[in-house]
């Protein structure tokens, strides 16, 4: 037998004869001779032949019980293809309980597969042992409900290979998709609140930060998925702290969507509202209350006063029409979305809105479009940083910086599914540089727009709404569109959202995402009444970010990664002082920041 012929070597699993794995495992002895050598390799070679004839004989004894030939991984996998369209001899049986290895003449033991397959074969064999015999289920090769598929969270860009694989190009507007959101509309607001240079400090220093504990979240993922397992952050929780750091990272991330939801449904309710404002304002042929180039002065007030001014002024003012009473921005309307969504959030499969994600991407260029026109007819920059007394005085520091580091933890906030999205990377090595390509973009979007917006303004700088479009009137036309916009990208989000946070919730609870149309709808009606009740009372999405992005922070980006890596350098006897004083920081950078937003309550 030449060095480059190769016979298998079958391992003490699945089906084997005892005596044939014997002869694999014992060498050959230094006073053997030449001949008696040549017999033994002639032996084991009758022996792996015998033994992979056996093995051919199951394949085809079990091909014949379930549909399609890739038995060898999920279907339609770039692993399924590689084995299923390699040799037949490579083609084990689903209970092949071993990866396949090979022993060359020279005793040099190599794989045919690489880790990738062997996590597959593993996890194939494992789903099909739960499942029983193929005739019971017909979901084998499903994933754990609560791993996320990447195709929730990509853009769907050509760069794609036949095998679903990705690049760093999509990788990289994945993680910048999904973190641009609802925080942009309030960038220009939150660095009013933290003052125009501390604002730019935060925007950067932040984006570091959670860099950081994004990457130990992926290294602390991917360790624990070497073994051919596909978790999320929170099975990594669990393997360290036990149930309860389990339950701690499905509670924070809860949290996190379900902030989310609520400053989605405000949103969708204010851009439905001025949305067919617009229009109706058109087709009856009512003029114009306001100036559509004018720009409206939102300076905020105490929610419960506001909430009483409008309900004292619904009943005061003799000259509202009908449509002004049935069409309310936060008395109807919020009401009316009602009708609108609950029929998206009963689907069992979000599959369908995931063909939207790429509106994220259109949405977000043409808000920084908008801002680029809007600062173009502003008429320049309106700063001043000395005379306070100046209607365009702008302060440099303001002790409600901690507005905007709550608002920064939840934009920011990628951690519950950036392994999701790596998940199909075709270069792994690459994913530490692309995810500080992603975060450098994210920063500089919300920079750009943020700083843009604040420092072209014409007006007071306190009239800077929590959402900038709050500052244009309905005519507008470029605002509407954005409205128009924005609101179609969130109907088509907002079940998306949904649908991670059911199976985020009921499957710990019930082993199962969608354990009955009782169940989903129960949850269902308890969500978007939390949502409505918001969007009536307390319709200001900068509060609810900045306590959301801080409560969920706390946790989620502060201190679970810091922990969970402090343990492993442990495990390792590699942890040092300097580790857990620096790491001990942030997670007190992390307490600090959501008790500063109670605080501000009372400024």
């Amino acid at each position: 037998m030449t060095s480059t012929e190769k016979s298998p070597l079958i391992s003490n699993h699945g089906n084997q004869d005892a005596v044939a794995s014997k002869r694999l495992k014992s060498p050959v002895g230094p006073n053997q001779s030449e001949d008696d050598e040549r017999s033994s390799l002639g032996d084991v070679e009758a022996d792996a032949q015998r033994l992979e004839d056996k093995n051919k004989s199951l394949y085809s004894k079990f091909k014949e019980h379930i549909p399609g030939s890739n038995l060898s991984g999920v279907s339609g996998s770039s692993v399924g293809n590689n084995i299923a369209g390699g040799d037949s001899k490579r083609r084990k049986p689903f209970h092949y309980s071993s990866v396949p290895t090979y022993v060359t003449d020279d005793g040099k033991i190599e794989h045919a597969v690489d880790d990738k397959t062997a996590a597959t074969f593993n996890r194939y064999r494992y789903y099909s042992r739960l499942a029983g015999s193929p005739s019971q289920s017909d979901n084998t090769l499903d994933i754990p409900d609560h791993v996320l598929p990447p195709f929730l969270l990509s853009v769907e860009l050509p760069f794609k290979d036949k095998e679903g694989k990705q690049g760093s190009i999509i990788t990289i507007f994945s993680i910048w998709n999904t973190m641009m959101g609802t925080s942009l509309l309030s960038m220009p607001w939150a660095i009013q609140q933290a003052g125009f240079v501390m604002g730019l400090v935060l925007l950067i220093g932040m984006a570091g930060l959670t860099l950081y504990t994004c990457y130990r979240v992926v290294q602390s993922v991917d360790k624990l998925e070497s073994g051919g397992k596909l978790v999320e952050f929170s099975d990594v929780c669990r393997a360290y702290l036990g149930r309860w750091g389990e339950f701690t990272a499905i509670l924070f991330s809860l949290s996190a969507l379900m902030g989310a939801m609520i400053v989605y449904w405000v949103l969708m309710s204010n851009f439905m509202y001025s949305s067919v404002s617009f229009i109706y304002g058109h087709v009856a042929g009512i003029p114009d209350a306001e100036n559509a180039s004018a720009l409206i002065c939102a300076i905020h007030k105490n929610s419960t006063d506001q909430f009483h001014e409008n309900i004292m002024t619904d009943l005061t003012d003799e000259t509202e029409t009908m449509f002004d009473r049935v069409w309310s921005k936060t008395h109807t309307v919020p009401l009316f979305l009602c009708l609108l969504i609950l029929p998206l959030v009963n689907f069992k499969s979000p599959t369908f809105f995931t063909k939207f994600n790429a509106l994220g991407t259109l949405s977000v260029m043409f808000l920084i479009v908008f801002v680029c026109v809007q600062a173009a007819q502003f008429g320049g920059f309106h700063l001043d940083f000395e005379n306070e007394e100046s209607v365009h005085y702008a302060a440099l520091f303001s002790g409600r910086f901690p507005t905007l580091s709550g608002i920064l933890a939840l934009g920011y906030f990628i951690h519950m599914c950036i392994s999701s999205i790596l998940r199909t990377q075709i270069h792994p090595e690459n994913n530490g540089r692309d995810m500080t390509i992603a975060y450098i973009l994210v920063a500089a979007t919300y920079t750009f727009v943020g700083a843009l917006f604040y420092a072209t303004f014409p007006l007071q700088k306190d009239c800077l709404a929590d959402n900038l479009l709050d500052n244009f009137p309905h005519g507008n036309v470029l605002a509407f569109t954005a409205r128009l916009f924005l609101l179609f990208q969130m109907v088509t989000l907002f079940p998306l959202l949904v649908f991670i946070f059911r199976i985020q919730c009921l499957d710990p609870l019930f082993g199962h995402a969608y354990p009955s149309w009782k169940h989903v709808l129960g949850l269902n009606f308890i969500l978007m009444t939390v949502a409505v009740l918001f969007a009536v009372f307390l319709p200001q999405i900068g509060t609810i970010i900045r306590f959301s992005g801080a409560f969920c922070g706390l946790a989620y980006v502060f201190t679970l990664p810091c922990v969970v890596y402090m343990l492993e350098l442990k495990q390792q006897n590699k942890l040092t002082w300097p580790i857990i004083i620096i790491h001990s920081c942030i997670i007190g950078l992390g307490v600090a920041n959501f008790a500063a937003q109670f605080v501000l309550l009372a400024i």
